[in-house]
């Protein structure tokens, strides 16, 4: 937002949501029904403005992909949730200058219309009105809304992004976007006046000025050295780089594309081809390993589309599979299967937490596949992968999320360990925080347990904790053998608090349920009134007893020292992450030299807790 925001500042439609949407309404009437002009105009409005969504989504998702970007970026710095927020409306322009267009050529007497599909001398005429007016001005207006008052009124809002994303070029306030329709509208004006107008002009203009506009707000250098080294070249298109020290100091580089009028009027930053260079090099924001890393997988098959490179709002907000999301189901298809054959654990964002570097990773494995026992060991390669990667890295810690540490995939990570004991990465299935957790959630005073997933390793880790406070834990398992196993690590004087249950009948008048295996509406029937399901199953069960209470998944509130995070944790709110995930960076912040995999040590749990809370974590 604006410092002190001016006349206009919000677009007419800002208040309609998506709603706004509906303004392309018109258009397609127009052609549905057979009633466009001998122009085609509302036709190729909608194209146009069809092309200039893909086109920019392209370059969103391209800045967005570590590996394109990782070793040229210009600012180390991220972008936050708030900065995501404000720019989440920069499509305005596209409709906004859609509906002036047509405004303009469905004005009466004018005569903006019998335009030619081509004219290459109007091409030529296009380029030089750009070049020298719409240049030229902009130049000196963008000065211009570097006043105080006009900056503090209207261009603050853009200046806010210190660190820019392709979009960032087109987000500014309505009257801001006002003034530069006007100004851009000189060549489209320009060359119908001298005759040269054509259909392909629109197309030219308006999706050559998306690119430019796009490439400029990168943050990441990738225009070739060659290309620079041409005559004048550095006079006649901008870099990355270029523009970025506009947004790093303000106060210099103002050119739209073109930074001959910089170098006219003595606004150039002499930095700006030092910049460009240490970019080149990798110099400028080097690409630092992560000093902890947590490896997470797909879920179901559009969570593809909550990737932060793939839908850049949808996935700033907790993963729900949306209804608009289900045509693009069939698409999802072919990028699975292959991912299945060719994929390789990637980079899904980065962030920081006070001094660490900090990744999360994905490995292209997707929900159903951790229930197929033959996938398991195409899994385990991916897991592997990522983990030797991290260690030649010189990664910390590398945690493990979800499924990846499943007991029957590779024992909660002790596959690995067992396998390459040379690692210097430290292995964390973080499920000592997440059984903290759990457990925290319960209330105090509490007597008696009724444990489902009751061997599974939260389910053990729970039961031993609970009953060494004497804490009555009734055990649901129909293996007597898993049972025992579980009762004999418990101290003979807490050995007798550890039951067994071999029906859910057993845990009818039991009030506190913790709930490790998936509870079906008619089992959730059989708990009491009143009762409390406390679980770490995923999903999560259905909430089907409104006389019940039902805790969250264990998950906590990142620090408040994090930083650069811009993508929800699939259906985590904003600035948490599953407790696993907490456990691989408290592991971190501690310095722990031990690898946390296989069996928890539940006499570790409130160390880890302890831990947590040192550090500013908070129970979501």
């Amino acid at each position: 937002m604006a410092l002190k925001p001016g006349f206009g500042y919000k677009f007419p439609w800002e208040d309609m949501g998506t709603f706004k949407y509906l303004l392309f309404v018109p258009f397609v009437a127009t052609v549905a029904l057979g009633k466009d002009d001998g122009d085609d105009w509302a036709f190729h409005m909608l194209v146009i403005a069809a092309l200039r969504y893909v086109h920019s989504q392209f370059w969103i998702s391209l800045s967005r992909v570590h590996y394109v970007t990782q070793n040229t970026k210009i600012q180390a710095k991220g972008i936050d949730f708030k900065q995501v927020d404000r720019e989440d409306h920069w499509d305005d322009f596209i409709i906004l200058q859609a509906i002036i267009m047509t405004l303009v050529h469905k004005m009466p007497m004018l005569g903006y219309s019998g335009f030619a599909k081509w004219n290459g001398a109007g091409m030529w005429q296009l380029l030089l009105l750009h070049a020298g007016p719409t240049e030229f001005v902009y130049y000196w207006l963008h000065r211009l809304l570097h006043h105080h008052t006009l900056y503090s009124a209207y261009h603050s809002h853009h200046h806010a992004s210190f660190v820019t994303e392709p979009i960032t070029g087109s987000v500014h306030p309505f009257m801001e976007h006002l003034m530069y329709t006007a100004n851009f509208a000189i060549p489209l004006l320009g060359t119908w006046a001298f005759g040269g107008a054509s259909i392909a002009m629109f197309y030219a203009y308006l999706l050559g000025f998306d690119l430019l506009n796009n490439i400029g707000h990168c943050n990441f250098e990738f225009i070739p050295r060659w290309f620079m080294n041409l005559p004048l070249m550095k006079y006649l298109i901008y870099t990355p780089s270029y523009h970025s020290l506009h947004h790093s100091k303000v106060h210099t580089n103002f050119c739209l594309f073109m930074p001959l009028y910089d170098y006219a009027y003595g606004t150039a930053d002499a930095n700006s081809h030092d910049l460009y260079e240490r970019a080149m090099r990798g110099e400028a924001a080097p690409n630092a390993a992560a000093d902890v890393v947590f490896v997470a997988h797909g879920t179901e098959l559009l969570s593809l589309f909550h990737l932060p490179f793939a839908l850049r709002s949808f996935s700033s907000r907790p993963f729900k599979s949306e209804w608009w999301l289900q045509p693009f189901l069939p698409l999802c298809l072919p990028i699975v299967a292959a991912l299945r054959v060719f994929g390789a654990p990637f980079v899904a964002d980065k962030h920081r937490l006070l001094h660490l570097n900090c990744a999360t990773w994905v490995t292209p494995a997707w929900g159903f596949q951790f229930f197929i026992k033959s996938e398991f060991g195409h899994i385990n390669r991916k897991i592997e992968q990522a983990i030797l990667a991290a260690d030649r890295a010189g990664t910390k810690v590398i945690g493990l999320g979800a499924l990846n540490k499943n007991e029957a995939l590779n024992g909660g990570g002790q596959k690995f360990v067992d396998e390459h004991p040379e690692l210097d990465v430290r292995v964390v299935h973080g499920n000592t925080l997440t059984a903290a957790a759990i457990l925290r959630k319960m209330p105090s005073g509490v007597k008696e347990i009724f444990l489902t997933g009751a061997t599974s390793k939260l389910g053990r880790a729970i039961a031993l904790y609970m009953s060494a406070r004497g804490v009555k834990v009734v055990m649901y398992t129909t293996s007597a053998e898993r049972f025992e196993k579980i009762r004999n690590e418990a101290e003979p004087e807490h050995r007798h608090l550890l039951s067994q249950a071999v029906a859910l009948s057993e845990g009818a008048d039991i009030k506190d349920w913790v709930v490790g295996k998936h509870c079906s509406a008619a089992e959730q029937s059989i708990a009491p009134k009143h009762a409390t399901f406390h679980q770490f199953v995923v999903p999560p069960i259905p909430e089907t007893r409104k006389d019940c209470v039902y805790t969250d998944l264990p998950a906590f509130a990142l620090p408040a020292a994090a930083k650069d995070f811009r993508s929800c944790e699939m259906t985590m709110e904003r600035g948490h992450v599953h407790a696993c995930h907490a456990g691989a960076l408290v592991h971190a912040l501690e310095g722990w030299k031990h690898n946390e995999v296989g069996a928890i040590d539940h006499t570790r749990i409130d160390a880890t807790w302890d831990a947590a809370m040192k550090h500013g974590f908070a129970l979501a």
